[in-house]
């Protein structure tokens, strides 16, 4: 799993960097200071997983999350900030987080997001977790309504799988919420974005969006 580290704090990036070493299988694949910085990364290298800080120079909230979902679709990422506030945890979520955690809680539970996430899960921290366990489960994606109508006929798994692809569902977040493999998933999108005529996760998204469907 190819990592970036992306905090306007070196002693934080250091820090994580020595946390990361311990976990089998995850390299770094470069490190980022502020917003552009994730970007340049991203095109010059394919990463799995980015340890995003919210509040670093050049990311505009959450939308910074929403617009990476959009750009690369199965990047993964785990915001780690120093807030606690949760509506902000809920928020990250909706603009396609994967993973929640703070950098007031355990040390430990970065690899436990970590493992979480390769598994396809959602992570919140144990600090913030109430915010979440007093609404909806954030895994739960509802199937859109029937007044959501495509110019193209879909079938109700493409109109399932269309549903969430604006929440910044991966081709494995797909599979673990309807029960399927992640190969049959993968194949079930391609399928879409061919009888949709269109040619990347981000035209797909947008797509989704302009049927009305939320981004979250």
């Amino acid at each position: 799993m190819k990592t970036i580290i992306a905090d306007d704090h070196a002693v934080v990036r250091e820090g994580l960097k020595q946390l990361l070493s311990t976990v089998d299988q995850l390299t770094i694949g470069g490190e980022a200071a502020d917003g552009e910085a994730v970007h340049r990364l991203l095109n010059e290298n394919a990463a799995d997983l980015l340890i995003l800080d919210l509040g670093m120079p050049g990311v505009g909230g959450f939308q910074f999350i929403a617009k990476l979902k959009a750009e690369w679709p199965e990047l993964r990422i785990l915001v780690l900030t120093a807030n606690v506030e949760p509506r902000s945890v809920r928020a990250a979520f909706s603009a396609g987080a994967n993973g929640y955690l703070t950098k007031s809680g355990d040390p430990s539970e970065l690899i436990a997001a970590i493992d979480a996430i390769r598994k396809g899960n959602l992570y919140v921290a144990e600090e913030v977790r109430f915010a979440v366990d007093q609404h909806d489960n954030l895994k739960e994606t509802p199937e859109p309504t029937t007044a959501i109508i495509s110019p193209v006929t879909l079938t109700r798994r493409e109109r399932q799988i269309l549903g969430m692809i604006p929440h910044g569902a991966t081709s494995r977040d797909i599979a673990n919420r309807l029960g399927i493999s992640p190969l049959t998933a993968r194949k079930h999108r391609e399928n879409l974005m061919r009888k949709l005529d269109l040619h990347s996760g981000a035209e797909l998204t947008a797509y989704a969006i302009r049927l009305g469907l939320p981004a979250g």
